[in-house]
């Protein structure tokens, strides 16, 4: 990572921490800085920006490749494990700016799975590490649209709660690790 790269088109990305959209025009020079979960933050002479995964192309990335990342998911569904299966997608959500996917972070709350009508609803409550944080609707968003990539998924809501509120001890053994702090 950390290799200079020259965008190939235009692309629509979210600055960081702001959440606001801008225009990466074609030629711009980036450097990935952290590429989790199937988006990618990229440092520019603006600031840091979120690019998704439907713009990795224009960071010669083979999306291809990295659809093969949801095995696990696609395997929990297939034998019938449809929480856990969100759990594993859940898995691939990243705030741009820590290297520790949203479960492991202890951002996640609940999940409730509901059928109506033959339908399957989802229900996600989750926090933020701080409330002021411009990000946080991105991350939510993702989380929604990577439980709605699951078959038989009909709907899903992922909504930002701020009770309990966040602290580190809500980490897992797993995220402590990846942080540094055991």
């Amino acid at each position: 990572m950390h290799n200079e790269i020259t965008l190939s088109r235009d692309v629509e990305a979210i600055q960081i921490p702001s959440g606001d959209i801008v225009q990466l025009p074609v030629g711009t020079k980036v450097m990935i800085t952290q590429a989790l979960g199937g988006t990618y933050t990229v440092a520019t002479n603006f600031g840091l920006a979120r690019i998704k995964s439907e713009n990795a192309d224009a960071l010669g990335i083979d999306l291809e490749a990295e659809k093969s990342k949801l095995s696990a998911a696609s395997e929990a569904i297939a034998s019938g494990d449809v929480e856990g299966a969100i759990w594993e997608q859940l898995k691939l959500v990243y705030d741009p700016e820590i290297p520790v996917n949203i479960v492991d972070l202890g951002l996640v709350y609940d999940c409730k799975i509901s059928k109506d009508e033959g339908e399957t609803n989802v229900e996600v409550k989750m926090t933020l590490t701080a409330p002021g944080c411009g990000m946080g609707p991105t991350i939510a968003a993702d989380a929604q649209s990577k439980i709605l990539m699951l078959e038989g998924i009909s709907n899903a809501r992922v909504d930002i709660v701020w009770d309990p509120v966040w602290n580190q001890d809500m980490i897992t053994e797993e995220g402590k690790m990846k942080l540094g702090m055991i």
